[in-house]
């Protein structure tokens, strides 16, 4: 699943965007220090992609003691939550992306030493972690058996493609510009983010919890099926519906519009430090 590759990849190369920036920090402290402080790295990134594990291990966990409407409600609720964080989590870049690497550096110069370090980059891990387990677990609440394993497949292909593009930034590729790259991975991200708001706004309708309002407002379904094809990728990947309900369309309109306000350029906003 497309969707699935996305997620994984922009949230691992932010952790190893943070992981490459204070390795570089780093090189540039005196011989007698580095070997301790790149020991606090990786030992960082271990801790954190360890509770990232235990957070997956404990979702799975509690959704085992969910049954009936109590599971439906805990499904809808990680969804929601998962739209959130997507949205949350493009805001934030788009706004302090430019001067993440200065705030690290700024981190590192304040917790010297190989504790300090580790602190910031288990944290750092531990968010990205996170925030995929959460993710995953909203875009693979209806997968199952070969969906299941494409949707597996396509997370580890996104972590695969994060080391690629993590190398080639490392390395300075002439053609390749990590904010570039960002900035196109938000386009993506909220269009993810809008097919997981799509998925809660119809389980909500489902439960009653709120009025469809116009049912459908138009049916597409002899033109583009959202059952089959590339139908199925579209409402997968953007949340769109054949048959869509004026409930529904009114949160997606109210969706991209709060984003696109919150990403409009700030007026008088002192421009990121080279």
């Amino acid at each position: 699943m497309f969707n699935a590759l996305v997620v994984v990849w922009r949230e691992s190369l932010e952790a190893m965007l943070v992981i490459g920036v204070l390795l570089s920090w780093i090189a540039r402290q005196p011989d007698t220090e580095q070997a301790t402080l790149r020991r606090g790295v990786w030992g960082g990134a271990g801790t954190g992609l360890a509770l990232a594990l235990a957070l997956g291990y404990a979702t799975y966990a509690i959704q085992s003691e969910f049954a009936g409407a109590t599971l439906e409600k805990f499904q809808l609720a990680m969804v929601l939550v998962a739209a959130g964080l997507i949205l949350q989590m493009v805001l934030w870049m788009h706004r302090h992306g430019r001067s993440m690497k200065h705030e690290l550096e700024a981190q590192a110069e304040k917790n010297a030493g190989a504790l300090g370090i580790g602190l910031i980059t288990a944290l750092a891990v531990a968010r990205e972690g996170a925030e995929t387990v959460v993710f995953l677990y909203g875009l693979g609440l209806e997968a199952e058996g070969v969906a299941l394993t494409s949707m597996l497949l396509a997370a580890c292909a996104g972590f695969g493609a994060a080391l690629a593009t993590a190398w080639l930034v490392a390395r300075g590729a002439r053609y390749l510009n990590y904010r570039t790259l960002f900035r196109i991975s938000e386009i993506l991200l909220l269009l993810i983010a809008n097919a997981l708001l799509a998925n809660g706004i119809d389980r909500m309708i489902g439960m009653d919890w709120l009025p469809p309002l116009l049912d459908p407002a138009w049916d597409m379904s002899a033109i583009l099926s959202d059952s089959q094809g590339v139908g199925r990728f579209l409402a997968d990947f953007v949340g769109y519906r054949a048959q869509p309900a004026g409930m529904l369309l009114l949160a997606s309109l109210a969706f991209w519009v709060y984003a696109l306000w919150r990403m409009k350029p700030v007026a008088h906003e002192p421009p990121a430090r080279a």
